[in-house]
């Protein structure tokens, strides 16, 4: 296979491929998106460089909240003119026990939430159910050092976790060789849910890099 080609393959099986639409109206989705960031990852790969506060070992973030996001059958709703008024910073401040800073609430809210049809603090509310109804593997608080491991792995440890969660209502996604997020389809009501074709696009790396809690 060409070079060209192969980065291209890879590419298109750890990148987001759902079509974006700004502007549509909110409240107008089929189901949600539940997004899960492995804190000491995105650190390691961002959070680090920015000195971001959601990096301070004294906080001990493991599975963060990414979003909550509305979804189409196919593609996303996205900055949705809304009509709702902005949530506060004590709103946003607020999420960031879960979501790690109140500008990642901010933005989430700008971008996902305002399409979800309801106001910032039942959109905030909602996020933070949704959020308690799926239990995060303790079996990675547990690393003492950073492993390379199968991003199926992962998956596994989610559906074992969650007897009620099969193979098609999650998926997980890495970013530059480490595991990035797990991201669970739940309907409006929150119920797990098989996910639309273009977010069942799973990493297939056997040597996905996963880093310990600080």
């Amino acid at each position: 296979m060409r070079p060209l080609r192969a980065c291209l393959l890879i590419l298109g099986l750890i990148a987001p491929t759902a079509t974006l639409a700004e502007g549509e109206r909110s409240g107008e989705f089929d189901y949600y998106v539940m997004s899960l960031s492995w804190s000491p990852n995105w650190c390691e790969l961002t959070g680090d460089a920015r000195q971001s506060p959601q990096c301070d070992a004294a906080k001990d973030h493991g599975w963060t909240l990414h979003g909550l996001w509305p979804q189409f059958t196919r593609g996303y709703p996205s900055y949705c003119q809304s009509g709702r008024r902005p949530p506060s910073r004590a709103q946003t401040g607020a999420m960031a026990d879960i979501m790690g800073t109140g500008g990642l609430a901010w933005h989430q809210w700008k971008k996902h939430g305002s399409c979800s049809g309801l106001d910032p603090a039942d959109y905030f509310a909602l996020s933070r159910e949704a959020y308690a109804r799926i239990k995060r593997p303790e079996v990675f608080r547990k690393l003492d050092r950073t492993v390379s491991l199968p991003a199926a792995v992962v998956e596994e440890a989610f559906l074992k976790a969650n007897p009620d969660l099969t193979a098609r209502g999650i998926t997980i996604t890495c970013k530059q060789g480490h595991i990035q997020e797990a991201r669970i389809c739940l309907s409006r009501e929150l119920e797990f849910i098989p996910c639309g074709p273009d977010v069942r696009r799973d990493c297939t790396l056997d040597n996905a890099l996963f880093t310990p809690l600080r």
